[in-house]
């Protein structure tokens, strides 16, 4: 008994650990542009009449996160002058996007917006750009820069932190700009950046390990292209681009493709039953107020919560439990918003079921989070993970596309349980993994303090 209570002290104490602190203001540092370039902004664009048409192409903005694979090879390989050499591979590019994003939310400030529509799109456009590229590099530090063990508390930090930074630049802002106006809000978020900008000085890079087989194999790739006459930049183009897709083959061979199934099958149930969450709140009879109240409140905390025993999670038992835990409980609690569906609506049981809702995906985030990391060659963190991040939401937005027409069909209840059963190609592939040879999953799998 008393070695269980150490266990569990142990591994409650990791957030007390300097980096995993750290974690926090770079997830608010980067979920601060986040929202700043897109519903706040079209709060603002709505609130001086800007037409609805106009304010849907600035949503185009944000298709700069889904892209970022494309100069994630950039980000792991190419060096900044000056700074790289002050800073390190990783603070230095955070630093270059961070000091991007301040001052282009300090120049949108500064614009009469409704004269200065295409300045306002170039710069959303500039400060999108920015934060997606910082988003690789803090996912690459994350990574790089503490054991495996504590991935899963890095994660809960950073979702911390980011959770905070969405409070700020979506209530806060409204806020200032509601008493103030909007060029205070926005020059306030510009200095609130501050707080990703100090914590890059502070933070110590991570130290680089090269794998030796991958260095062998990328030797023999540059190698082939001079013997078919290709230039130094296609073979920089194979390293950067083509490397991190092979290496991620070699390295785990047939297990890739159950890999790549599991990551673009394990967030689909919980993202396609979000899209129909609000509007089913609504159809419940449910006013605004009701459903901001229950799902800020007791959502936030809830999620809080869920994202940090993921991580206590992932440090006692390792990943391959919480990651099936994780997966079971996301689909059984889809289960809970169908019974919803059925039963007369109040708001202690809106309340109960978002908040197993919130636990469930915070349980389940914080563990697939530390997995993708795991999934990770040093040489290729940034290039990788941005894949790996990339092919976990977009199958899921896709299908999530049909969930009107679902619920048209079927009804909220039928939904609710389709969206439980597409959780369950998720659960079997995590089974599978975890049932796999011993050689394979000592590769993902975090050594159990328990083991």
């Amino acid at each position: 008994m008393p070695k269980t209570h150490s266990s569990w002290r142990r591994a409650f104490s990791v957030y007390c650990q300097p980096k995993v602190l750290a974690m926090i203001f770079l997830g608010f540092s980067a979920g601060l542009p986040f929202i700043l370039v897109s519903s706040t902004l079209s709060a603002w664009l709505a609130d001086i009449n800007i037409s609805l048409a106009i304010i849907g192409y600035f949503s185009l903005v944000g298709a700069a996160y889904s892209v970022k694979v494309i100069w994630a090879p950039i980000i792991d390989k190419a060096p900044l002058p000056l700074l790289t050499r002050c800073l390190g591979k990783r603070r230095s590019w955070m630093l270059l996007s961070q000091l991007g994003i301040a001052l282009g939310l300090w120049s949108i400030s500064r614009l009469t917006i409704a004269d200065q529509l295409e300045q306002a799109a170039l710069l959303a456009v500039i400060v999108a750009f920015c934060s997606a590229t910082q988003d690789i590099v803090i996912d690459a530090y994350r990574i790089e820069a503490i054991a495996q063990e504590y991935q899963g508390a890095m994660a809960a930090a950073y979702i911390f932190g980011y959770r905070v930074s969405l409070l700020a630049a979506g209530a806060g802002a409204l806020y200032i700009a509601e008493y103030f106006d909007w060029s205070t809000a926005y020059q306030t978020m510009a200095y609130l950046m501050a707080a990703g900008i100090v914590t890059t000085f502070l933070i110590t890079e991570p130290h680089h390990n090269a794998n030796l087989a991958t260095k062998q194999s990328n030797h023999q790739a540059g190698q082939s292209s001079k013997q078919s006459h290709f230039t130094g930049l296609a073979a920089w183009f194979f390293d950067a681009v083509v490397g991190p897709f092979v290496e991620f083959f070699q390295r785990n061979g047939r297990h890739g493709i159950t890999i790549l199934a599991l990551i673009s099958l394990y967030k689909m149930s919980d993202i396609a039953m979000g899209v129909m969450a609000n509007p089913f709140y609504l159809d419940l009879g449910f006013s605004k107020k009701e459903i901001a109240d229950v799902t800020k409140l007791f959502g936030f905390f809830m999620t809080i919560f869920g994202t940090s025993l993921g991580g206590v999670l992932v440090v006692r038992y390792g990943l391959m439990r919480p990651l099936l835990l994780g997966a079971v409980l996301v689909a059984l609690t889809n289960l809970l918003f169908a019974a919803l569906a059925i039963i007369p609506p109040n708001l202690w049981s809106l309340a109960a079921v978002v908040s197993a809702d919130n636990l469930s995906g915070g349980i389940a985030s914080a563990v697939f989070i530390a997995y993708l990391s795991s999934l990770t060659n040093a040489n290729y963190t940034a290039t990788q993970y941005a894949l790996f991040s990339s092919l976990m939401t977009l199958p899921a937005k896709l299908i999530g596309g049909f969930s009107g027409q679902i619920v048209a069909g079927v009804g909220y209840g039928g939904f609710f349980v389709y969206a439980a059963v597409i959780g369950i190609p998720a659960i079997v592939l995590s089974l599978m993994i975890r049932n796999s040879p011993p050689s394979f999953r000592a590769q993902v799998e975090t050594a159990s303090t328990a083991d």
